[in-house]
């Protein structure tokens, strides 16, 4: 089965609703049987009901079992029924929207260091005591933490297991290839205390296990997590769990948002979708929430000069560093068999991929005598992997069109490669997901913070792992010592804080990573702790302008506030001259000690004179020494987002059914699914197709019978809307037995800006 991420979590995907049960009973292409399912829907109210007048709604003329009322994290609760039960009751009065609960996936050593952690120690809060999180308690929604290990649990301060239902939320470990790591990882990066260090290493863990063996959890776990969270009156939470489906208003989203508005600062991973654009996944498109990327922390990176070129290697995870600066003959030694490796002592020796372990080859070139290994990828592109156990040698990685290259130079004669070592850091990490966010085009991940070969508690010991699901704790963390140095600073300020002093991030070039790929850039925790002055918000969307707009006008707002001792002046940069685009910035201003300003920025747009789909860039404020730079976007007409993913197609709940799940994230003229003989190309038939379909979620059950013949199919999921058609590919393969496997095919096809 496709597998999107390593940790697998539950994702809550928006059903789009309409016109009801007579639309269920006579829609062609749903069948009656599918109607008499059960299954488990949130419902979302559209104002607050008593528990008894929620009672009496969901037992008006139906069967529905009514299953959790959400307190706190939502306006609503959940439900267990048919689906045309539910459909009815989607047409009640006061309900304002019914969504079902499907599957969703969740998404160094230096790193502390480089944001700035290790100088707060010298910092100090209103009780005279170190900022070390002391008294700040953040929540986990997870898979749970390993409570016993010596470097948590003087901080565990408690939880609830949603996946068990007690108050034991002890990460997996019975369970025969099920047991679950993640969140032990994510809490030791936040608050770790003992051989290693977390951000905050004296802040309170409560531990929430909504995700249970294998990572695997229900919509309705996290969203109870949230609202038992709401309930504990944590003060910072942390969500490093995600998808692939770009849309800011899944129930899960909502649930985070209500959390913010409950004083809560809410912490979520952006995904590992990158590194193209329209990647980021909800949770991390909650508007109020702080979403987090990836960037790296300092790195010694490996390089090779071979005839005058330079060539990057990535260490493969567990290997030891490559620390030499030499030159050193190498050779192709095959994939690394003890047969194909007789000549490689005190060589580099070149290895394709495949066949053997990464480890098994390493260990092999180990004992030939050789003096590093580098494996090159056997399908496009780079790759990255683990060590299984230690290879006493460096073992890397390199694209495969780098290593046919040097394989054929060695076939013309004997190949000297000179070795180095250079350092890099605060690069975004190419599996961080970008944004913007589809329909309300925000800027999304709102920051970075380093994900990249991070090392953290798991149970039994420590071990370094990657993923923007390492970054979100690094900025948990950083919220928990701002909480404890600024009590009465609430999520907006607290997000506008790390917002206002974050790092802009340029890449290997030296060119600016783009607003939606960065946010405001790469957190710095001191900076943000001392800031004299906040911005909120501290981005601006001015969304989208059509071409009939001639010279159209839209309007953003802030709020300045001075948290300084001292009267500031504040003035606003003039902004680099852009064919189309007129700015009114306020003019300068002055704020005595603890005033606060609202301004107005106005930006006209004469859509005629304008050749992209997307503008972004950054409105610079002067406010006394400090600059404050507050990343800005805004669209033309329909931009080139994708027009559908999150495919995935399983069993079904009732026997000899099955079930696909897919995301229109703008809706569709024309939605499909056709199948093809994945050898002849040749058009089999349609699994389904469907004209005017709304934005959201499609979720569709087929019976076997409307299968094709046991074999394997080649699906091509396809979505129109404004002219442009994006489609993901999948192969699914129908056993005999009845049994089935899809697998995806390819990345979806995201569309680039313009």
């Amino acid at each position: 089965m496709r597998k999107l991420f390593t940790i697998t979590v539950i994702i809550l995907l928006l059903f789009s609703y309409s016109s009801a049960e007579a639309r269920l009973l006579n829609h062609p292409s749903i069948p009656k049987e599918s109607l008499d399912i059960e299954k488990v829907a949130i419902v979302v109210l559209k104002d607050e009901k008593s528990e008894q007048e929620i009672k009496r709604l969901v037992t008006s003329g139906s069967n529905l079992e009514l299953r959790q009322i959400y307190k706190y994290a939502l306006n609503g609760f959940s439900v267990k029924g048919k689906q045309i039960d539910i459909e009815r009751l989607s047409n009640q009065i006061g309900v304002s929207m019914v969504s079902p609960v499907n599957t969703y996936t969740a998404h160094a050593d230096d790193n502390i260091k480089l944001i700035g952690g290790e100088d707060v120690r010298g910092l100090f809060d209103h009780r005279n005591e170190r900022l070390t999180g002391k008294g700040v308690k953040v929540g986990v929604i997870d898979t749970g933490i390993d409570y016993n290990h010596p470097d948590l649990r003087i901080n565990y301060g408690g939880g609830q297991d949603l996946v068990d239902e007690d108050n034991d939320p002890m990460e997996t470990k019975a369970e025969a290839n099920e047991s679950t790591l993640h969140g032990t990882h994510v809490a030791g990066i936040i608050a770790a205390n003992g051989k290693i260090q977390g951000v905050a290493p004296e802040a309170t863990i409560i531990a929430y296990r909504a995700l249970g063996p294998g990572g695997s959890g229900t919509t309705e776990q996290v969203i109870a997590a949230i609202d038992q969270a709401i309930k504990d009156k944590v003060d910072i939470l942390n969500l490093s769990l995600g998808n692939n489906v770009n849309g800011p208003d899944l129930p899960i989203s909502l649930a985070l948002n209500k959390a913010v508005d409950h004083g809560i600062t809410a912490v979520a991973s952006s995904g590992n979708s990158g590194p193209r654009s329209w990647t980021v996944g909800s949770p991390g498109t909650a508007s109020k929430a702080i979403s987090v990327g990836a960037s790296t922390p300092t790195m010694k990176i490996p390089y090779l000069e071979v005839d005058g070129q330079k060539l990057r290697l990535d260490l493969l995870q567990g290997s030891v560093e490559w620390d030499f600066n030499k030159s050193y003959e190498m050779t192709f030694a095959g994939i690394g068999s003890k047969e194909d490796l007789k000549d490689v002592k005190g060589k580099i020796a070149l290895l394709e991929r495949g066949e053997l372990s990464f480890t098994k080859k390493g260990i092999n070139a180990l004992e030939a005598g050789a003096v590093a290994v580098i494996i090159y990828n056997n399908t496009k592109g780079r790759f990255s992997g683990n060590l299984e156990s230690d290879v006493s040698i460096p073992v890397t990685a390199m694209s495969n069109r780098e290593g046919e290259r040097l394989k054929k130079r060695m076939a013309k004669g004997k190949l000297f490669a000179s070795t180095y070592i250079m350092e890099e850091k605060d690069l975004l990490a190419d599996f961080s997901s970008r944004g913007p966010v589809t329909s309300t085009w925000e800027i999304k991940p709102d920051l970075v913070a380093p994900g990249v070969a991070i090392n953290s508690t798991v149970p039994g010991g420590y071990l370094p792992l990657q993923g923007t699901s390492m970054a979100a704790p690094h900025v948990a963390g950083a919220c928990a010592l701002i909480k404890q140095a600024h009590p009465d600073w609430g999520p907006e300020k607290i997000k506008a804080s790390l917002m206002n002093t974050a790092k802009p991030l340029v890449n290997k070039k030296g060119k600016s990573y783009r607003t939606y790929e960065q946010g405001a850039g790469r957190i710095q925790i001191e900076q943000a702790i001392k800031t004299e002055t906040l911005v909120m918000p501290a981005s601006l969307q001015f969304g989208k302008f059509q071409l009939s707009d001639r010279m159209h006008e839209h309007s953003g707002f802030v709020t300045v506030e001075n948290t300084s001792l001292n009267s500031q002046r504040y003035s606003f940069s003039v902004p680099p001259a852009e064919n189309g685009l007129s700015w009114q910035l306020p003019l300068s201003f002055y704020l005595k000690p603890g005033e606060k300003k609202r301004l107005e920025l106005k930006l006209a747009v004469d859509p005629t004179m304008l050749n992209k789909k997307l503008y972004d860039g950054n409105l610079v404020m002067n406010a006394g020494s400090q600059e404050i730079k507050l990343p800005y976007l805004y669209v033309l007409e329909e931009p080139n987002y994708p027009r559908v993913m999150g495919f995935s197609f399983g069993k079904g709940d009732k026997k000899d059914t099955f079930r696909y799940e897919v995301y229109l994230p703008g809706g569709a003229e024309e939605f499909g699914i056709a199948m093809f003989d994945p050898e002849s190309l040749r058009f089999i038939g349609f699994l389904d197709w469907k004209r005017e379909v709304g934005k959201g979620q499609i979720l569709q059950e087929i019976k076997s019978e409307q299968l094709p013949q046991p074999g394997l199919y080649l699906l091509k999921v396809f979505a129109k809307k404004s002219g442009k058609e994006d489609s993901i590919e999948s192969y699914l393969h129908i056993q005999p037995n009845g049994q089935i496997e899809e697998q995806s095919a390819s990345m979806q096809n995201i569309g680039k800006f313009d």
